[in-house]
């Protein structure tokens, strides 16, 4: 097989991630990812807030489908950054016709798997809604909201893995175009189609679906005709077993972190219940908002990844060491201020999404314990993003099973029953505390295969 001969624009892009300062690299793709995170959230956050004037019960319908939108969410991030990790290290070695079959490969996958799932779960819609955690106040009001966000999965995903593909090429200023792009039309169109058009919770997700296609055809028509990255041609469409073996071991750690996001959320709808749509609703607006905090650490992680991968593929580790404590200690200072910010006006912002007393009371509660441990979720989440990008899959997969699958989900099953819904509040901040110990003998593990000399372009 020919290799295909990288393009000036691509040997320059080679040369600014292996030698340029890396604080400022990380920073320059960190801004825009961090960017796509913010208003991701902030849109999740303001369509809870307009969803809230509808009532208590829809307020509650949007957290019954969150899980829903973690699993899309899995599916994209399984081929996007299992594709991605592939293709920054496929692009370090100089091999550019490698990252492009890939490219089409996991995009063309990507969409046919979603488009699969959601004519499954369209089959049996209420039982699905059910199986999430509704009551039966819940079920219609969660029905109709995901209808539409199961008709528009398939583009989420394809948008999702275009994102993560151009973020692995250094290209995360185009990355954010197309996301933030969907994210300002979303937050523009969904008061308009809940309030104005008299269309309710669906109007939430009808315009959650018009605006998916809209970042997927920006990313599309724009990332992948842009000079420098990789192409997107259906022709170099070739779904090998090896192609799926890279993308699993550079996806499933995704797979996994997303995946079992989607399984605690059900579980703790599911030991809320018994208490009401209250604390459905109470507890969902607190992870919504820990969520937007927790952005600039996932940003971080992020404008990590392409660094790591691009020096990792290489050979230069010390700029991989570099980097990283670099985004953990930016990452910790942000974190305990936002903590402390949220700790003190907890009651006045759950207020804002939903002034109704036992939902600010249980809100408050869940918000200030998710704060306990908000600060130390990024070194674990960068521990896991670096070793998924070098490609060590037991280590990612461990990592990104920690939290949730080790800690979270056994915690509520042994706290709920003793304490009662404060069990299903404490647990959050324990998995964070729990998890990152867990984490730690691994850091350690991969440190050492990091610390040896550089051996590739621009060691000294």
């Amino acid at each position: 097989m020919s290799q295909e001969a990288p393009s000036p624009a691509r040997s320059e892009r080679f040369v600014k991630m292996t030698t340029a300062p890396v604080e400022k690299l990380v920073l320059s793709l960190a801004g825009p990812s961090i960017m796509i995170m913010m208003s991701t959230s902030f849109y999740n956050m303001a369509a809870t807030y307009f969803v809230s004037t509808l009532g208590t019960s829809e307020v509650a319908a949007v957290g019954i489908a969150f899980p829903l939108m973690n699993i899309i969410q899995a599916i994209g991030f399984f081929f996007g950054q299992g594709s991605g990790n592939y293709i920054s290290r496929a692009l370090g070695a100089q091999d550019h016709e490698g990252a492009s079959r890939m490219a089409v490969t996991s995009l063309v996958c990507g969409f046919g798997m979603m488009l699969l799932t959601s004519a499954v779960i369209l089959l049996n819609l209420d039982g699905f809604v059910m199986l999430l955690g509704a009551t039966e106040t819940i079920r219609p009001h969660a029905v109709e909201y995901t209808r539409y966000i199961l008709l528009a999965s398939p583009w989420m995903v394809a948008a999702t893995v275009l994102n993560q593909q151009l973020r692995f090429q250094g290209s995360a200023g185009i990355a954010m175009v197309g996301m933030v792009s969907g994210t300002l039309l979303n937050i523009a169109l969904t008061p308009v189609l809940i309030i104005f058009a008299g269309l309710g919770i669906r109007g939430a997700s009808l315009s959650t679906m018009i605006c998916q296609i809209t970042s997927f055809c920006i990313l599309f028509f724009y990332g992948t005709t842009r000079r420098g990255n990789v192409r997107i041609r259906f022709a170099l469409f070739s779904p090998t077993p090896r192609r799926f073996i890279e993308t699993c071991r550079g996806g499933v750690p995704s797979l996994i972190r997303q995946g079992l996001m989607s399984v605690a959320t059900v579980t703790i709808n599911t030991f809320a219940r018994p208490y009401g749509d209250a604390a459905i609703a109470a507890i969902s607006i607190a992870s919504r908002i820990t969520m937007f905090a927790n952005s600039l650490a996932l940003g971080f992680g992020q404008g990590f990844q392409p660094v790591c991968g691009f020096n990792y593929g290489a050979k230069i580790y010390s700029r991989v060491r570099r980097a990283f404590w670099f985004c953990v200690r930016t990452s910790f200072v942000f974190l305990t201020a936002v903590s402390v910010i949220l700790v003190i006006f907890a009651p006045q912002i759950i207020a804002f999404f939903r002034d109704e007393s036992e939902v600010i009371r249980i809100g408050v509660i869940s918000l200030r314990l998710h704060c306990l441990g908000l600060p130390f979720l990024a070194a674990a989440l960068l521990v896991n993003m670096m070793t998924q990008t070098m490609g060590r899959a037991l280590e990612a997969s461990v990592t990104a099973f920690a939290r949730q699958g080790f800690v979270l989900i056994p915690s509520l099953f042994i706290l709920t029953p003793i304490f009662g819904l404060l069990g299903i509040q404490m647990a959050v901040p324990i998995a964070d505390y729990v998890s990152l110990v867990i984490i730690i003998p691994i850091l350690i593990r991969v440190w050492k295969i990091l610390s040896v000399p550089d051996a590739g372009a621009g060691a000294a």
